[in-house]
């Protein structure tokens, strides 16, 4: 019963977040049923059509924001947007999941739209624009298509660390150092996709889930604090406020662009990257609209243009990239297996392990 209150507190408060959208109608009851055939994809409009879609993101949101405006200005279409962290997405849409309040879900690490398709909060769809996306960055059932791709990687605040007199990391095993205890940031796996991608990082470089929860047992002895969103910790070491933070690196090098004295460090065991993606939320009210958009990010010149200045490598075929942008290509990467590291089953099974003899224990 406490569950049952939760879950429609949630969608409660959750209804007046697209106040500036149309009124809704609520949505039927879902029935469990056989995934639906994929719809295909009209060409993108490139017209004036006016009206409006309500939409989840995971992008920054000044990224978001310039966006969307962007499309709304080609289309006519608002976007009345809420930015949500990964994990936070996947529970809110499943809050929902008998009345979707939103209708698309842009950015946000792949794993979480993967977990989103295995508990039914997605739908397929084929847009006319995804031949230009390579099979290995979509989903061959068309629940999601990846957008871009970001390596994790360390951030030093180079003046703090002079200040401490630390070295700067250059490895999984630097984390680890007792002169490192209180001056390191991460986000929490829980609420944040990056932070569950450190844990299927480090999966995947020790071998064995006993190994990967011993080492984040260790690495929470220098870990001063979790935070809610996975761009949060480098954002605090850009100010000085802590000297090293996890995060993905195009996040870091915008930092960097904009004066911080930081750099950037790939770990030396490899590292695991994520596969920022969209997907249409099942049973949305806006599916026409939203559709429109999912085309347009796809398609529109100005779409990429506005991806790149956030320096993220788009995936999209001949797509452009900004020269300081750093690929996955340049750096040693673990071999992951992101269907398994989506997968319901285990992401829940891991983040049971790491909040009941980590989070927990703090």
């Amino acid at each position: 019963m406490k569950k049952t209150l939760v879950v429609l507190m949630m969608i409660a408060l959750c209804v007046p977040l697209f106040a500036q959208g149309k009124q809704e109608t609520p949505a039927p009851t879902q029935q469990e049923t056989p995934a639906p055939a994929p719809a295909v994809a009209a060409p993108a409009q490139a017209t004036t059509t006016g009206g409006s879609v309500n939409a989840y993101t995971t992008l920054e949101e000044p990224l978001a924001a310039k966006l969307f405006q962007e499309f709304e200005a080609e289309t006519g279409i608002h976007v009345n947007f809420v930015r949500l962290a990964g994990g936070e997405c996947v529970a809110r849409l499943e809050a929902e999941k008998e009345n979707p309040q939103a209708s698309i879900w842009v950015g946000g690490v792949g794993l979480d739209h993967i977990t989103a398709k295995s508990k039914g909060l997605t739908t397929p769809y084929v847009s006319r624009y995804a031949s230009k996306t390579p099979d290995t960055f979509k989903d061959p059932e068309h629940y999601y298509i990846g957008l871009y791709v970001g390596p994790l990687t360390f951030v030093t605040n180079l003046d703090r660390a002079k200040e401490l007199g630390l070295d700067v990391p250059k490895s999984w095993a630097d984390l680890l150092k007792p002169q490192y205890k209180g001056y390191i940031r991460m986000a929490n796996p829980n609420s944040s996709g990056t932070a569950y991608n450190v844990l299927t990082t480090i999966l995947d470089v020790y071998g064995t889930e006993d190994k990967m929860i011993a080492y984040m047992k260790e690495l929470d002895k220098n870990i001063d604090q979790y935070t809610k969103s996975g761009s949060a910790p480098g954002k605090s070491v850009a100010t000085g406020e802590i000297p090293i933070a996890i995060g993905y690196a195009h996040d870091q090098v915008k930092l960097k662009a904009a004066g911080a004295n930081i750099v950037i460090t790939a770990p030396s065991e490899g590292t695991g990257y994520e596969l920022a993606s969209m997907s249409l939320v099942k049973g949305g009210k806006d599916s026409v609209n939203a559709k429109k958009l999912y085309d347009w990010i796809l398609s529109s010149p100005v779409a990429q243009k506005t991806f790149t200045e956030w320096y993220v490598v788009l995936v999209a075929d001949g797509a452009l990239k900004h020269p300081d942008a750093l690929s996955i290509n340049d750096i040693k990467v673990v071999n992951e297996d992101m269907a398994w590291d989506g997968d319901a089953v285990n992401k829940t099974r891991l983040l049971d392990r790491w909040n009941n003899e980590i989070g927990s224990k703090r």
